[in-house]
């Protein structure tokens, strides 16, 4: 079998949102600067009175000569030009069944290729290679990863999105757990820059979410690279009597000794490496004892082969990973193909998944807490037709 063509296309539709649909803003990194910790959330919003918005998404194919494509997506338009220009030469006549031969190729071709979107490129050929050995052996993808260790993967109820108003905080994370969610994550819309006062209403979330859920749910909170060391370790030390699971991301993803450091004085479990890349990378989280959970993307960090090893790696210094949920399909069948141990859970992110996988025929999404496993070939991605309004091919040459 030899790749014979790489194509990229843009996906145009109507998402219906769910009711009472909106998004909080969170904290980040550039809230730093006042004008930009006045910004509403990051993400778009609905119109007023309006049930339905456009939506568009970029997919990738890799064709093969006997008549199996490889499908991913939704992934960053910029990652198709990456694709196209750096990594096609690369690909083109080459067998696709020989994964890790074209991972050390791909990974090797360019010395900026080890992180940001390059090697976001990188992992979404990967996800299309899987797809195709998938399909042509007939299994699911965890199916050739070893799998299945279990026969349904559990889900963490993200909340990225939702109100952080205390009454609303309350209801909906007492819904969450009514639904049969045994975890949930929430996320902290204040930083340093909002001085105590924003810190008491960050904690009022946390409060809120203990009083509403009780003990028996485990509790996780985010604060999406936009704090400092000493603002952390306030935090943390003001969490702890309400034992959450794990404060997320509290600094920028680089400083990995001030990950050390606030792990050592919060008092609470640290997570982190949504926003780091390849085993390499990890290797150096790790060793500088900065996290107590791992989070890495199969969609940024190298695919789902790259997740491979980072889970080996992360099993030998007994950090669970709690793959990062950007979107569902690569993370379950990685968490179905590894020790319960080492993957516990699937995170879900209740507001965005839904609209990632839009134009999918078969949807995976949690059902009492739980998600079942693809039974289709390959990743499982089947393009739902009838919700596809527009298809634009993205030419890069």
């Amino acid at each position: 079998m030899k790749i014979t063509d790489i194509r990229y296309e843009r996906l145009e539709g109507v998402y219906e949102l769910s009711a009472g649909h909106a998004v909080a803003r969170q904290v980040g990194a550039l809230d730093i600067y006042p004008e930009y910790r006045q910004r509403g959330s990051r993400h778009p919003q609905p119109t007023a009175g309006s049930d339905s918005v456009p939506i568009r998404e970029a997919y990738v194919f890799i064709d093969t000569d006997e008549g199996i494509t490889g499908l991913f997506g939704p992934i960053y338009e910029d990652q198709t030009f990456q694709i196209e220009r750096h990594l096609r030469p690369h690909l083109i006549g080459q067998d696709p069944l020989a994964g890790e031969r074209l991972w050390d190729i791909l990974s090797r071709q360019d010395r900026h290729a080890r992180k940001g979107y390059m090697m976001m490129a990188i992992s979404a050929v990967d996800m299309c290679l899987w797809d195709i050995r998938g399909k042509a052996l007939g299994l699911p993808v965890y199916r050739l990863l070893g799998g299945p260790t279990r026969e349904v993967v559990p889900a963490y109820a993200s909340a990225l999105g939702f109100a952080i108003e205390p009454e609303k905080v309350y209801e909906q994370a007492l819904a969450f757990k009514q639904e049969g969610y045994t975890a949930q994550k929430w996320f902290f819309p204040h930083g340093p820059g909002d001085g105590r006062a924003g810190m008491e209403r960050n904690l009022m979330i946390v409060r809120t979410a203990r009083e509403a859920v009780g003990d028996d749910v485990d509790l996780m909170f985010d604060a999406w690279l936009g704090w400092d060391v000493n603002y952390a370790v306030a935090m943390g030390r003001a969490m702890a009597p309400y034992q959450p699971r794990w404060l997320e991301e509290p600094v920028p993803p680089d400083r990995i000794g001030a990950y050390a450091e606030i792990r050592r004085l919060a008092g609470i479990p640290i997570a982190g490496g949504e926003h780091e890349y390849t085993r390499w990378g990890f290797k150096v989280l790790l060793e500088s004892d900065g996290v107590d959970v791992v989070q890495a993307d199969p969609d940024w960090t190298g695919g789902i082969s790259e997740m491979v090893k980072i889970c080996a790696l992360c099993s030998a210094y007994d950090k669970p990973v709690f793959p990062h949920g950007h979107s569902v399909l690569p993370a379950l069948h990685l968490i179905a193909a590894q020790s319960p141990e080492t993957c516990p859970m699937l995170e879900y992110l209740i507001m965005f998944n839904p609209q990632k996988q839009w134009f999918h025929k078969v949807k995976y999404m949690p059902e009492g807490g739980i998600v079942r496993l693809p039974e289709e070939p390959g990743l499982g991605i089947v393009l739902d037709e009838e919700r596809i309004q527009a298809r634009t091919e993205l030419r890069w040459r």
